[in-house]
């Protein structure tokens, strides 16, 4: 049987603790934004958090000397249209976040393996093989019991949520349909123009002024979301996304803790047991994609959010 090769310079546990040490960012990050958007526009947070992450990137390419051919794109509308789904996937986590705690957002989000890999086939022209079928199937119950429609009161939140799940699995379609037509800088530099330009259109009507505290708090978002996108990149140079995609789940266990600890929310044992359910179709999905990259030979190194 082959075995999925590892690059001799790879560092591993490097590359996993990178993993972790970002997922903990992102999780602080994620508890800020569910402040501020308690006290705000959710479409105004989103602005001001383009901004400060749009111009990091941009700034980081000029610091690279890649800026100036980084729009020269092949597939310029795909690229707006992979920033769009970037810019309504943060949109709808973020209104979502004014509906549900914070762990069970995470739980919903769960499913997004699960949808990515359902796209894949019409989108991609994928072939998807009995047992990942099953998964797919039954990571729609796990959500399910997470939401139990019919049982309790009707939640925005919810919807917003699977807004969210839809728009990152497209955006990780488009991001592997660009894949093989475009440089890594392009794709980013396309990402942060159209975050901007995109958020500001939109957040700019219904601006607040946000005060002292509030500047804090943004702030705040701002740098952890950079820390925590330059954490993963950083990672992907030690080890192979292949390797380090499974421990993404690791937002579920993050999100429960810092959403009791900061907001004395506890997700209760029904939506857990759902989320569990959620995880494992996700790995399965996850593992049988790896086998067939190793029965294929395909590349090891991708894209991890």
């Amino acid at each position: 049987m082959s075995v999925l090769q590892v690059p001799a310079d790879a560092n591993v546990a490097k590359g996993i603790s990178l993993t972790l040490a970002a997922i903990l960012v992102f999780g602080v990050q994620d508890v800020m934004v569910k402040i501020m958007v308690n006290d705000y526009p959710f479409t105004q947070v989103v602005m001001v958090r383009f901004w400060g992450v749009g111009v990091f990137i941009l700034a980081w390419l000029w610091r690279e000397g890649t800026l100036r051919t980084a729009f020269k794109s092949k597939r310029p509308l795909l690229q707006i249209t992979r920033g769009t789904l970037l810019v309504t996937d943060i949109w709808c986590f973020s209104a979502a976040l004014t509906f549900l705690p914070l762990a069970d957002t995470q739980a919903i989000f769960m499913l997004f393996p699960i949808v990515t890999t359902m796209l894949a086939i019409p989108l991609l022209g994928e072939q998807v093989g009995l047992i990942r079928w099953v998964a797919i199937v039954v990571g729609f119950i796990g959500t399910l019991i997470v939401i139990r429609p019919g049982f309790q009161e009707f939640n925005m939140g919810v919807i917003f949520q699977l807004g969210a799940v839809f728009s990152f699995a497209g955006y990780t379609i488009v991001t592997r349909m660009l894949a093989p037509h475009d440089r890594t800088s392009t794709s980013m530099a396309y990402m942060a123009l159209v975050g901007i330009v995109l958020s500001t259109a939109v957040g700019i009507t219904s601006f607040e002024n946000f005060g002292p505290k509030g500047w804090l708090m943004i702030g705040g978002i701002i740098i952890t979301a950079n820390i925590a996108h330059t954490l993963f990149t950083m990672s992907l140079r030690e080890a192979p996304a292949s390797i380090l995609q499974p421990f993404n789940f690791m937002m579920l266990p993050v999100a429960i803790v810092f959403s009791f600890i900061a907001f004395g929310d506890l997700i209760d044992g029904i939506s857990l047991i759902g989320a569990m359910i959620t995880v494992g179709a996700g790995l399965t999905v996850w593992w049988r994609e790896r086998q067939k990259k190793i029965r294929t030979g395909a590349g090891i190194r991708g894209e991890i959010r």
